[in-house]
């Protein structure tokens, strides 16, 4: 074995070892992750092991929510071209698993993954014995690599993407990641520069291949006029209203969509601001932001049939997996994680409901989607709170360009789908060996 190997299997062992004591203790006090700390462990129950067949069996692991909606446009392939395979889903957060479940509707099994250190990997991978083992975008895991290898389970990275900002990281430690990255039989990547930096980590080049985003496969039979029907009628929003949704926005970043509606409002007075943060938990961040401006509003798991009619023209998402189809009503759309750099969000979402979509300058993590969107004048770039006012302003003014930017977004995205499809053939080419 590699020494920078061994060194990371037993000094994560130990660390984790030294931990769970206190994790145990913790989850105990709190209540929290007592409910997959099993699964964590390895301990995957039996109930989530699919019966032994001919036909091969598939571990997919996907973390995000952007990570499980490719996953499921690349599992309904397999589906239709491997007859009778059968497949196990794991993700790490209860989020990413509640979403899971909810796309699969118990057709596959979802668990959680395993920690990445030597026995509850292995105990997980001999409980569930896959034949193949993939892992979507980043999800790169050397004792799991290095033990599925061992055991002559194999492996690929599908939907590959390795973003600017970790590049470096991992080229500093490009001997050990040289090692993790022979465990891979197949590295099939988002674009050529994905494929490039994964070189320059020290992967086979014989094992690459690019094959596209399967994320534009994941949205594009997302829409259905019926949840944009539903949504208007829970927040009560009349056509002719325009609708501002600040979607996956990060610290920083809320100032900045407060300043541009407030610029707005003067022209648009009853326009609605639907707020959405990337993490929930940063909602008593945001709270004392509209408090300070006297902006009344309401948090959307208040309204509805389980609570209040809405009466604020603001309102907070703090319900988790909703996001995707508020987008369905939005007039002006602004992707966060892009105004600060945090390598921008998924801007694909709103352009297959046929939105255009507007974004800071920090979207290294989606460059390609970005790139798409721009070829199709469906992306539109601000800097910064006065610049996204003032061309929000111009396209409320000008709404046919509005409709036709959100157009041309929606086609540019059907038109770029079937990545899905080529990924697939990746893994059923190791499915063949």
């Amino acid at each position: 074995m590699n020494p920078l190997y061994a060194v990371y299997l037993i000094a994560s062992g130990a660390l984790f070892a030294a931990l769970l004591p206190f994790l145990w203790i913790y989850s105990r006090i709190t209540g929290r992750y007592r409910f997959y700390q099993c699964e964590r462990l390895g301990l995957v129950p039996r109930a989530a092991v699919p019966p032994a067949t001919r036909s091969p069996r598939i571990w997919i692991h996907a973390v995000s929510l952007g990570e499980i909606r490719a996953a499921a446009a690349v599992i309904r392939v397999l589906e239709e071209t491997i007859p009778g395979v059968s497949m196990v889903l794991s993700t790490m957060t209860e989020h990413g698993r509640d979403l899971a479940v909810e796309t699969f509707g118990g057709k596959i099994p979802v668990i959680y993954a395993p920690v990445d250190v030597l026995f509850p990997v292995r105990c997980a991978l001999s409980r569930i014995r896959p034949d193949i083992m993939v892992f979507l975008e980043t999800e790169i895991w050397p004792a799991w690599l290095f033990f599925a290898r061992r055991m002559g389970v194999r492996t690929a990275l599908v939907n590959g993407r390795i973003s600017g900002g970790s590049f470096g990281r991992y080229l500093r430690f490009r001997p050990f990641f040289r090692r993790v990255l022979g465990n891979f039989d197949a590295l099939s990547m988002i674009r050529e520069r994905d494929a490039e930096r994964i070189r320059a980590m020290g992967a086979d080049p014989r094992r690459i291949t690019v094959n596209g985003n399967a994320k534009f496969d994941g949205v594009a039979a997302l829409p259905d006029p019926r949840v944009a029907s539903r949504i208007r009628q829970i927040l009560n929003l009349v056509d002719s209203r325009p609708v501002f949704i600040a979607g996956s926005t990060r610290e920083g970043e809320e100032k900045a969509v407060l300043d541009a509606y407030e610029r707005m409002l003067p022209a648009h007075p009853d326009m609605v601001l639907i707020l959405a943060p990337r993490h929930i938990t940063r909602i008593r961040e945001i709270i004392p932001l509209l408090t300070a401006r006297g902006l009344a509003f309401q948090l959307r798991s208040n309204i509805g049939p389980s609570g209040r009619d809405p009466s604020a023209r603001v309102v907070v998402v703090d319900t988790f997996g909703e996001l995707h189809h508020l987008y369905s009503v939005g007039t002006i759309i602004f992707c966060g994680g892009s105004l600060v750099p945090l390598g921008g969000q998924n801007v694909l979402e709103p352009a297959a409901w046929g939105k255009a979509v507007f974004h800071g300058p920090h979207m290294d993590n989606f460059l390609d989607a970005k790139a798409l969107l721009e070829k199709a004048r469906a992306g539109i770039r601000v800097s910064g709170p006065d610049e996204l006012a003032e061309k929000a302003l111009w396209y409320l003014e000008h709404r046919e360009a509005l409709d036709a930017a959100g157009r041309r977004a929606r086609r540019a995205v059907l038109e770029n789908s079937g990545a899905a499809r080529r990924h697939a053939e990746v893994i059923k080419r190791l499915a063949a060996r």
